[in-house]
């Protein structure tokens, strides 16, 4: 059996083809993605779907679809998001196509009644893969936009949140991640010299900038359009990052730039840091399980700031296929669902 699992985000789609035996063991998992900015392509997404896919679609026995692209802002509502983004789903394959919600698979019909329950619900099928390292622990998936930290007891999520709004509220969502955080979303000054500055609340560089300084990334990891539609050098960063403070490569210096872009992502590792700490606490669980695109950058960083033991998902899964892990957990889901 042929599974595909996609993850339709606001800013890529993720994808992963998994192929079980008769027992339901998985014998082979093929990742891929694709930068797909929902906000102006929503209409194409179908199309985007079956390239993805390509050859395997002859082969597939069902598709599973987790999303969270909902909140883009070409739609008006989550609902209006949901039930376009499932419709465009359904029509593109000719298999059974079930939906991850909150509780559990749901068909298209089941999802046009209670389009909440699948608004960014892709945390759930992660979660399935970290119970498997650690049935006691927190889940911390970071990827190009976000970063999840979903309590697990007795092989289970337990998180108080349940949408993405709640999840903001209990420590359990942070809106800072690999690439696409706008650095003064992070930081309202930086040091130059022996002196601080204040930013610039434009969106002139993002965190992909300052993981590419660092050396965190490679331009290939950096997937996502940049701020001025420029290159993804580690010039062109460094050329961005100055125009947080309002300068230019003429006014600093690499290494004015390198200690800038040190001390943000020290500022970023911390406020998830602290998120992890309020669950951590909340929970009482001290074991962490990484994934996601900044696992090692983001997510196992912040479990050492915070003082918890962390082990990434790449115990299980190869590093390519923890970048798509809520698209693995999918079809794993799918693959459940289809068994019941």
């Amino acid at each position: 059996m042929k599974i595909a699992g996609f993850d339709i985000g606001g800013a890529n789609t993720d994808l992963a083809v998994v192929d079980f035996d008769d027992q339901g063991n998985i014998t082979g998992i093929k990742a891929d993605f694709e930068y797909f900015p929902m906000w102006l392509k929503n209409n194409e997404l179908g199309d985007a779907l079956l390239r993805l896919l390509g050859d395997d679609l002859k082969d597939i026995d069902a598709v599973g679809i987790c999303m969270t692209a909902e909140l883009v802002d070409a739609y008006k509502t989550k609902r209006e998001g949901v039930i376009d983004i499932a419709k465009k789903s359904k029509e593109s394959f000719p298999v059974p196509v079930g939906f991850i919600g909150i509780n559990g698979v749901l068909s298209f019909e089941e999802l046009v009644e209670r389009p909440d329950e699948v608004a960014a619900a892709n945390w759930i099928a992660t979660s399935k893969i970290a119970a498997e390292i650690e049935e006691n622990c927190i889940m911390i998936d970071t990827g190009s936009t976000t970063t999840d930290i979903i309590p697990i007891k007795n092989g289970s999520e337990c998180a108080k949140g349940r949408s993405d709004l709640e999840r903001l509220k209990t420590g359990e969502l942070v809106y800072s991640a690999t690439l696409r955080t706008n650095l003064a979303a992070i930081v309202d000054k930086v040091p130059l010299g022996d002196e601080w500055v204040r930013v610039s609340s434009e969106l002139f560089a993002a965190t992909a900038d300052i993981h590419t300084v660092l050396g965190n990334i490679t331009e290939e990891d950096y997937s996502c359009s940049t701020c001025d539609g420029a290159g993804k050098s580690k010039e062109e960063c460094m050329r961005r990052i100055s125009r947080v403070i309002c300068g230019d490569m003429d006014m600093l210096s690499e290494s004015d730039i390198e200690k800038i872009a040190a001390y943000i992502y020290k500022r970023q590792a911390e406020k998830v840091a602290e998120a992890l700490l309020e669950v951590s606490e909340r929970e009482n669980i001290t074991k962490v399980v990484t994934t996601g695109l900044g696992m090692d950058i983001v997510g196992a960083r912040a479990a050492e700031v915070a003082g918890l033991e962390s082990t990434g998902m790449d115990t299980i899964l190869k590093k390519d296929e923890c970048v798509v892990a809520p698209a693995v957990g999918t079809a794993l889901m799918m693959r459940d669902h289809i068994k019941d």
